[in-house]
């Protein structure tokens, strides 16, 4: 930023949402950006959920610390 510049007002930035991102076009759809599927979304309240890939198992999990582990 140049310091002739003002500093961006820092709720609006959190207030702004990129213009890719759509309301919903029916109620009870979800739209979500290209590649981009919510955990809280895949997991629906679990903890762990079972992924199948290629005939095999997959298992991915969210720990106590929340991250993410996938094991197979």
């Amino acid at each position: 930023m140049k310091p002739d510049q003002a500093e961006p007002d820092a709720q609006a930035m959190q207030t702004q949402t990129p213009s890719s991102v759509h309301s919903p076009a029916e109620p009870g759809t979800q739209t979500f950006l290209p590649g981009i599927i919510p955990a809280d979304y895949l997991f629906r309240g679990n903890h762990e959920i079972l992924i199948s890939h290629n005939g095999e198992h997959y298992r991915l999990r969210i720990t106590k610390n929340g991250k993410l582990i996938l094991t197979k």
